[in-house]
């Protein structure tokens, strides 16, 4: 309980927006490490380039707790400078990772289930974190506590996060189970 210090050195409560994010930001990136492992047991290699851009969104979303961690308007320059986060670039980043993935997949002409395997299915629950993710970064943004751009570089990262496992299913040749209306 209580309260605890933030890379700024202020103290807040535990149950400030600021930890909410953190925390989420920290799940997020911890199922992203799940996914990361399931890549790594796919045969043949042929998840490898996604497990090199899941590695390098995991240490993206360090520097984006880095950038949470340290409110904006209660930070001194040296400590903003050093956290400064362009989430626009590393965005522009995931835009060329989801195209390139894109062109090999075949069209999306329904809704899908989170499914195809486990490596798919647990981008697909990375991706569900992300949202909340970018949920709770939403009102630290308007605040002016954080960067736009990060919030940004985290909603980016959720449409990534959806093509890599349609195309992580694909790859590894699971099934994507569609969704049923109920009769």
């Amino acid at each position: 309980m209580g309260s605890t210090s933030l890379f700024s050195g202020e103290r807040r409560q535990k149950d400030d927006a600021v930890f909410e994010a953190l925390g989420n930001t920290d799940e997020l990136n911890a199922a992203m490490g799940i996914a990361r492992a399931h890549c790594e047991q796919a045969s043949s290699g042929v998840l490898q380039p996604l497990q090199m851009q899941l590695h390098t969104s995991q240490s993206r979303l360090m520097d984006v707790g880095s950038a949470i961690a340290t409110p904006i308007r209660s930070s001194d320059s040296k400590r903003l400078q050093r956290v400064a986060f362009d989430g626009m670039d590393h965005a522009e980043q995931l835009e060329r990772w989801i195209d390139a993935m894109d062109e090999e997949l075949p069209p999306l002409r329904n809704f899908i289930l989170p499914s195809g395997g486990a490596t798919a299915s647990s981008l697909h629950l990375a991706r569900a974190i992300c949202r909340r993710t970018e949920r709770s970064i939403v009102p630290l943004v308007l605040k002016g506590e954080c960067d736009a751009s990060v919030g940004k570089y985290v909603n980016r990262l959720s449409d990534y996060l959806f093509v890599a496992a349609r195309w992580a299913a694909m790859r590894t040749e699971h099934v994507e189970l569609v969704y049923k209306k109920a009769d």
